[in-house]
């Protein structure tokens, strides 16, 4: 028999849990995979709240077929840990498929992966993309080459879906859809900027322009450091 395909979800603290579990849960149903979730020396990683342990070592990870980096508060420091980095940049060099969702398209950027590539990220941070020398794309789900990344959070439920459609077909997709009941109907339409009401716009900027500078800092270092290797 084949080996299952092998699915690698590197996590740092301050990760956006739904970024990854959602994600996990499709790829847990889908046939044939083998979803490692990992972090540096396996230790314990905290994010939004919850506290995930029982994790792989990043660093012994020989392989993946897949490797789908999450985004989350905590990417900008993820950004300048070595180790981490260096775990991406190795498994991502002889995956099939190199993938994000949310901000971890900013990881994958950060890793030199996205020079010259479209790619998406949450609407708030799309446009740090352009460090790292990669072309923002409004799209929930942005595909070029081998690169695969989803918008923000809930986004990398769509997103798990067109992979598995990618790796098997468009049926096993739907088969887990189907097993999992993903049928969205939420009760307000707010999801995109585009959408939203014009306060709730402005009062989610107000709270992310707190963010901004800490994070535009951390990118541009990161940017400075890639193109300084």
């Amino acid at each position: 028999m084949a080996d299952p395909i092998r699915i690698v979800m590197p996590l740092y603290d301050g990760v956006t849990h739904l970024d990854f579990t959602g994600p996990h849960q499709f790829f847990a149903r889908a046939p044939d995979v083998e979803t490692i979730v990992a972090s540096v020396g396996a230790k314990p990683v905290r994010g939004d709240g919850l506290v995930f342990a029982g994790l792989a070592d990043l660093e012994t990870v020989e392989r993946c077929d897949v490797l789908c980096v999450p985004g989350g508060g905590g990417c900008t420091a993820a950004m300048a840990d070595r180790a981490f980095m260096d775990a991406v940049r190795r498994l991502a060099a002889g995956a099939r498929y190199i993938t994000s969702v949310c901000t971890g398209s900013l990881i994958l950027g950060a890793a030199g992966l996205l020079k010259g590539k479209r790619a998406t990220c949450h609407w708030a941070w799309r446009d740090m993309l352009k460090e790292f020398g990669a072309i923002p794309d409004p799209a929930r789900i942005v595909r070029d080459g081998n690169i695969i990344t989803g918008g923000g959070v809930t986004a990398g439920i769509d997103f798990a879906l067109v992979v598995i459609a990618e790796l098997f077909d468009a049926e096993a997709a739907q088969a887990v859809q189907l097993i999992l009941e993903y049928a969205p109907a939420p009760p307000f339409a707010s999801g995109r900027p585009e959408t939203a009401p014009q306060a709730v716009l402005e009062a989610v900027n107000a709270k992310n322009a707190a963010a901004m500078p800490a994070r535009w800092a951390g990118v541009r270092k990161a940017a400075a450091a890639l193109s300084q290797a």
